[in-house]
């Protein structure tokens, strides 16, 4: 560009090209100037050293004075033979004597991505799915490969400036392989992952590029209702002291039951093959024959034998209601003298017993089921007021999730209302 040209020349004398035209007559005359400075801006250098992604001025000097635009039509001297017009290596090697040898250059390249995106298809009745999974690559690194073989690396590859979920390796060109061979083959490579396109591929610049790497039929799968009734009011990761008084805290009721979709990667269940994290669409065959969207979501690198859980979004015919019925501060345990704030015994007041203060919490959750088969819902249940709590009396059994958390399984039947019962008692050392 004229403005890289200026660059190469600042602090050099060029010639500027002045046209006027009087009466119809058009006459040219020759400026000389000096190139302070060319108003070049590199967009790599944005926000570094000062570059805050403006264009600069112009600077030129014309007889000992200073312009902030260019005189005239800038007229540039020859490049000369050692101006290099495209992007190239050039390397001095230094050798004991004359060698003829084949060589092999690795580099990281910018602008050079790729990601997986997989299908879930199920049938119109069942849970048994197929699965289809793609990689997509981007080459956006100014240049073309042609006929190249193509590695893929899945992990998390650290790099200094920023951390990838992928990399691209490129090597020569080789020889395709029959109709039979698979598209894509996987090994464990370090502590990553590593996906090799059998078959050569040409990327052009700015091309994007689908390659399948994966199809795996009758896939089992599990469709789980979970309610999670107080997660609209809970801060699952903050539990105090000032928690443990407050009457009101985890009492919202979150009407809305979620839709997971699990299933094993596991040779058992015909995968078995690590899956690079990616973004999933789920798809159910119609009455009709077509195929319905019905929910999306990503998932994380997921290893050999380990299960996939999918969130696709909320139930429309399952409804679940959840409001506490009783709430207790046993005042006449510990010290009788209580913090306002807090509501909680006051320690070292008179009156102490050895008995640890507690409070007592009832729940009551209404499930109805709307739809026209068997489901079941496990609610979840977060014991978010301390960290000693005991279940008192249970309408059904649970099962203890981690330290503060538990799920009831509920089994409805078509139109069935049931309600849920529980009542947990808290306890702690003042």
């Amino acid at each position: 560009s004229q403005e890289r040209l200026l660059e190469l020349n600042e602090g050099k004398f060029i010639d500027f090209e002045v046209k006027n035209s009087d009466g119809g007559r058009t006459s040219t005359k020759l400026i000389h100037g000096r190139v302070i400075r060319s108003g070049y801006f590199d967009p790599r250098l944005n926000g570094y050293n000062g570059y805050d992604g403006l264009s600069l001025q112009h600077i030129v000097e014309v007889d000992g004075k200073l312009r902030f635009d260019l005189p005239g039509q800038p007229i540039f001297p020859a490049l000369g033979d050692g101006a290099i017009l495209k992007p190239a290596l050039d390397w001095v090697i230094e050798s004991a004597k004359a060698a003829k040898f084949d060589a092999e250059i690795s580099y990281v390249t910018g602008e050079m991505s790729w990601e997986s995106d997989y299908n879930l298809v199920l049938p119109e009745g069942g849970s048994s799915l197929d699965l289809t999974g793609w990689i997509t690559m981007d080459n956006r690194s100014g240049r073309e490969f042609k006929n190249a073989r193509i590695k893929l690396m899945a992990g998390d590859v650290n790099k200094i400036q920023n951390r990838i979920a992928g990399r691209m390796a490129f090597g020569g060109i080789g020889g395709g392989g029959t109709g039979l061979t698979p598209p894509v083959a996987e090994k464990s490579f370090d502590e990553y992952h590593l996906y090799t396109l059998e078959r050569p591929a040409t990327l052009l610049d700015r091309e994007k590029k689908q390659v399948e790497f994966i199809r795996a039929g009758g896939v089992k799968s599990d469709l789980l209702y979970i309610y999670d009734g107080a997660s609209s009011d809970i801060d699952q990761q903050w539990v105090s002291v000032a928690v443990i008084g407050q009457p009101e805290y985890g009492t919202v009721s979150n009407p809305k039951i979620w839709a997971f979709r699990e299933f094993a990667n596991s040779a058992a269940n015909h995968l078995g093959i690590p899956l690079p994290k990616g973004r999933i669409r789920i798809y159910r065959r119609n009455t009709d024959g077509q195929m319905e969207f019905t929910g999306e979501n990503t998932i994380k690198h997921t290893p050999r034998d380990e299960v996939v859980r999918l969130f696709t979004g909320n139930v429309f015919d399952v409804i679940g209601e959840r409001k506490r019925t009783n709430f207790r501060v046993n005042i006449n345990r510990g010290s009788p003298e209580n913090d306002p704030t807090t509501g909680l015994p006051i320690p070292g007041a008179s009156g102490k017993t050895d008995e640890p203060p507690l409070i007592d919490e009832s729940f009551e959750i209404t499930l109805r089921n709307h739809k026209t088969e068997n489901i079941e819902v496990r609610v979840v249940e977060h014991l978010y007021r301390w960290v000693n709590w005991e279940i008192r009396t249970k309408s059904d059994e649970f099962k203890k999730l981690d330290a503060q958390k538990i799920e009831f399984r509920v089994p409805l039947k078509p139109d069935e209302e049931r309600k849920l019962l529980y009542t947990v008692r808290y306890t702690w050392e003042q």
